[in-house]
């Protein structure tokens, strides 16, 4: 019944509340994100609960940036846990201090390019490199790929461009700002429904607030499944 290119983002308060939201939603969904939000609210505790107690898969998506012995070291206490994926940004040094960190575990590091909530002019403000914005996504996947990077986390506007890129053959592309029809853009900025996404190369989408804070959860979930093994999924660019 479910869909493990399906990812649902548990952005609750606490992980009881998370726990209480999985449970809700059952054998819909098959794999979890938990974020930086839920990290003081248990969110460690509840990713090892849901992966080892109740078999899903977990992305853990801390977004890490440091130091490379701090990232490694980081990496290697997170990873410990056995999780699916996990996020770090993806600047070369940070992208090869994780792959050390996670040596010999079954997590995959993947690499954030430019969050999917920003436009160039935050982008600007931050002092970022000028161009567009897309340009700058693809050539900060291609370098994160050369580092070592299990895969990384673009919008679905850049997801084609990824998966056209020699360096991507093997690897991930998880896409976030994924809104089916009719959702709100909340802070998404890039944004696609789970269709094109798919379509335009995506091996997992992350979908948060369309399913908790949908009436039903549960029925949210397997409506977004359905649409990803709709006949458009597989078209590119559908």
């Amino acid at each position: 019944m479910s869909d493990d290119r399906l990812i649902v983002a548990l952005d609750v308060p606490n992980a009881l509340q998370g726990l209480n939201l999985a449970s809700e939603i059952g054998d819909a969904v098959s794999f979890y994100k938990i974020g930086l939000g839920m990290l003081t609210g248990g969110g460690l505790a509840l990713a090892n609960e849901l992966k080892q107690e109740h078999g899903k898969r977990i992305f853990l998506d801390m977004k890490l940036f440091d130091i490379g012995a701090t990232v490694e070291n980081a990496v290697r206490g997170l990873a410990q846990y056995d999780l699916d994926f996990l996020t770090v940004h993806g600047d070369p040094h940070v992208v090869r201090a994780a792959k050390e960190g996670a040596s010999g575990k079954v997590t995959q590091i993947l690499a954030v390019t430019i969050l999917t909530s920003l436009d160039r002019k935050d982008l600007d403000d931050g002092l970022i490199l000028p161009g567009d914005i897309a340009d700058l996504v693809v050539q900060r996947a291609a370098r994160a790929f050369a580092a070592g990077a299990d895969g990384v986390i673009a919008s679905p506007n850049e997801a084609a461009a990824i998966r056209a890129l020699p360096e991507s053959e093997g690897k991930l592309i998880v896409t976030p700002g994924v809104r089916p029809a009719g959702s709100a853009d909340d802070d998404q900025k890039r944004i696609a429904t789970p269709a094109s996404a798919i379509a335009a190369g995506a091996d997992h989408i992350v979908v948060g607030r369309p399913v908790w804070r949908a009436e039903n959860p549960r029925a949210a979930a397997l409506a977004i499944a359905a649409e990803l093994r709709a006949p458009q999924a597989d078209l590119p660019n559908g």
